[in-house]
């Protein structure tokens, strides 16, 4: 069997399991609420809001502590993190921690999403599935993207969208021979859901109204406003982090995360787990059963006052799901920022219509269409964001305000903030991701690596005739001068002896000493290679020396950097191939 056919059948076993993970905790989650929640009543105060959330996270967290040895936090964030810097490896336990540790946390109505959690299981399962097959890195990180696009197509019953939202995300760059992975692991995945769930989609609606290009200078203005509400969004997510890990002791942060998100889903049930069921309400038009289980609204059916509570759910469902997050649940910030923006596209054209000027929207139009927006806003992932909604839509009525709002509202967010939410949380948590892939090749040379040892020291009180005779059996033209601690105290290159080498009185009166100088710069050998560069190209130098504990180690020169990262381009094409 060939190479390609193999990473291919794997590809598809891949989507299978993806698919199988994301039915069992979606049927997981939907039957913890539904037992949770199925006796409440309309009419009263539904005061076991309050303590879910806090039951659900805590028990999520003591488990994954304690048993699974796999504490909630950030997945996608991790799995970019895992694909750049740990050669594609992920560790087993995720291949199923997060589906159980998620489906508590959301099932008790944690206002988080499951996808983060199907995204780390699914690329869980196809970094082990490569690690067990042998495969190299490259490959595990194709697989990675397999899982990926496996589960998102699970979830949504989006085959095309799951393939864009892996490479956009996950992978970032890939060559045309491995999209067809890509393509079969996604349609498993989402063949796998509909054998065991039937056809049923995650968003329920038929659109009934036509595009109009009449509605064009709207969705300009809703695509300015995802932008900005995007950049509220991430921002806010990650005030939150930081104020929940202020807080220091994980049992505070349980216990008054919980008990914080439990009074915001009490007075705004909406907020309570994922929230499709709600954009599901808005797509219809059924904006009465919004206020339906809130004990303070319910009695009420005001325009203005949805309005109100439309408005401040969107204030506080990206504080909800940093606080469910930084408490020790499990989830991810997929499934809110989708939430988000459809409130905030149904509360655009809801508004609008109620001023009653110049001409009615359609409200699941805008709902939809907002949702790309923030999706492309907050994961700096526009085409997945279009190609999803369009797949969700069930056709592509809606492609050209798709198109033009996550445009909008991606350059609105981008020019206020350069990175993605998922990279801003890796960098607040000090790490780093390549910015391109020149610097993740850089990034994995090591220093040590590169390292010149066959340069020939000298100690300062030498003689310049002492250094002559080291000249006659070096090779290099550079010369370290190192005390007897080891210390680099300069260096000497033959340029600087050359017109006095000669000189018998010269050789024997000069000292070493007087003859070094500093180096352009120096090098540690706990360096990153980008750090390195960035000191070549400043210095102007062709080789540097490297310290270690402030003792010379040896030099690094830059045409061995570059023979080295010649080497490892020419690897890495073949290891594509």
């Amino acid at each position: 069997m060939s190479n390609q056919a193999f990473i291919l059948i794997l590809s598809g076993l891949i989507g299978i399991f993806s698919g199988l993970a994301a039915v069992i905790l979606k049927t997981a989650v939907h039957f913890i609420q539904h037992f949770l929640t199925e006796d409440f009543y309309t009419e009263y105060a539904n005061f076991m809001y309050i303590l879910y959330p806090l039951i659900g996270i805590s028990v999520a967290y003591l488990i994954g502590k304690y048993v699974l040895k796999d504490v909630g936090g950030h997945g996608i964030p991790d799995v970019l993190f895992n694909i750049s810097k740990n050669s594609a490896l992920i560790p087993r336990i995720k291949t199923y921690s997060r589906v159980i540790t998620s489906a508590l946390t959301v099932g008790f109505g944690g206002s988080v999403g499951l996808e983060a959690p199907m995204v780390v299981t699914g690329s869980a399962i196809g970094s082990n599935v490569g690690l067990l097959m042998h495969l190299n890195a490259k490959k595990r990180a194709l697989l990675i993207g397999c899982g990926a696009a496996g589960a998102i197509s699970a979830i949504f019953g989006a085959p095309i969208g799951a393939v864009i939202f892996a490479i956009e995300v996950i992978l970032l760059e890939i060559s045309t021979s491995s999209f067809i992975p890509l393509l079969i692991a996604s349609v498993m995945g989402s063949l796998t859901s509909m054998i065991l769930m039937g056809r049923e989609s995650v968003f329920k609606f038929d659109l009934v109204d036509s595009f109009s290009a009449s509605h064009m200078p709207y969705y300009l203005l809703l695509g300015i406003i995802c932008g900005v509400v995007s950049l509220y969004f991430s921002r806010m997510v990650r005030k939150t982090e930081h104020i929940m890990e202020d807080m220091g002791d994980q049992w505070m942060r349980l216990l008054y995360g919980g008990a914080f998100l439990g009074f915001m889903v009490f007075f705004f049930p909406p907020i309570y787990g994922e929230g499709y069921d709600t954009l599901n309400l808005l797509i219809e038009g059924q904006t009465g059963e919004l206020l339906a289980k809130s004990p303070f609204f319910s009695a009420f059916e005001n325009p203005l006052l949805i309005v109100g509570f439309l408005g401040l759910i969107i204030l506080f469902k990206p504080i909800a799901s940093a606080i469910t997050i930084g408490a020790g649940g499990s989830g991810g910030i997929f499934a809110p920022s989708l939430y988000v923006g459809g409130i905030l596209g149904f509360l655009f054209a809801y508004s609008k219509n109620m001023v009653d000027f110049h001409i009615s929207l359609p409200l699941a139009h805008f709902t939809l269409v907002a949702m790309c927006g923030v999706m492309a806003g907050v994961q700096h992932s526009p085409l997945s964001a279009i190609f999803l909604i369009a797949e969700i839509t069930g056709g592509y009525e809606l492609f050209v305000p798709l198109m033009f709002v996550s445009a909008i509202s991606y350059t609105t967010t981008t020019y206020f903030q350069k990175d993605s939410l998922y990279k801003l949380q890796l960098k607040d948590q000090g790490k780093q991701l390549p910015e391109s892939k020149d610097q993740e090749l850089l990034d994995a040379i090591n220093i040590s690596h590169v390292i010149e040892r066959d340069l020939l020291p000298i100690h300062p009180d030498s003689k310049l005739g002492d250094l002559v005779q080291l000249v006659k059996v070096s090779k290099r033209n550079i010369f370290p001068v190192v005390d007897e601690e080891k210390q680099l105290r300069g260096i000497i290159t033959l340029d600087d002896i050359r017109e006095i080498m000669f000189d018998p009185e010269k050789q024997n009166n000069l000292l070493v000493r007087q003859l070094m100088h500093s180096p352009p710069d120096v090098l540690l050998v706990t360096e990153n290679m980008q750090s390195a560069m960035e000191k070549f190209e400043k210095s102007g130098a062709w080789n540097l020396p490297v310290i270690e504990n402030e003792r010379y180690i040896g030099f690094v020169s830059k045409s061995r950097i570059f023979n080295t990262y010649r080497k490892r381009l020419l690897r890495q094409k073949h290891d594509l191939g």
